[in-house]
């Protein structure tokens, strides 16, 4: 794994280790999902909340969860690395993978459901310069994130400013 991947996937754990116990454990990525959820005001109890819980359920189960060697449900940041290491192989895996994972947020983030995000924060990544983020280059700037290896691509900041 090269250094950016390195860096990129510690500047996930970062994101993800919300308790910051130095370990990322099941609840830590539902709360993740939990977090955004809260600030988008949605009931926790509401559907659209469930199916996040969900879907970040799932993504513990397939991605993560294999790197837990000693099955306490806690996985460290070399552990994070060495599990996207292993998952983020082949962009053309990105459908199974993470699709799954970045529609949910996507999705909520979507407020108005026009198929767009306006935030300020992602407009970096609009690649069509509309003004607002497609599900599309949504879609591109998750997958170069997590598979790519291009230090000049806007997505390595999509967790946070990468530095």
């Amino acid at each position: 794994m090269n250094e950016l991947r390195k860096r990129k996937y510690e500047r996930w754990f970062r994101a993800a280790d919300v308790d910051g116990d130095g370990a990322i454990s099941r609840q830590d990525v539902v709360m993740m999902g939990e977090r955004y959820v809260q600030a988008k005001g949605i009931p926790s109890d509401s559907p659209q909340a469930r199916q996040t819980y969900d879907t970040m359920h799932g993504f513990w189960e397939s991605v993560i969860a294999p790197a837990d060697a000693d099955k306490d449900e806690r996985v460290t940041s070399a552990g994070v690395a060495q599990a996207f290491a292993a998952t983020f192989t082949d962009r053309a895996r990105y459908p199974e993978e993470l699709a799954p994972v970045a529609d949910r947020f996507f999705d909520l983030a979507d407020s108005d459901s026009d198929g767009a995000i306006s935030l300020t924060e992602f407009t970096a990544l609009d690649l069509d310069a509309s003004g607002s983020l497609s599900r599309a280059e949504y879609h591109q700037a998750a997958s170069e994130f997590f598979y790519g290896d291009d230090p000049d691509s806007p997505a390595i900041h999509i967790f946070g400013r990468l530095t």
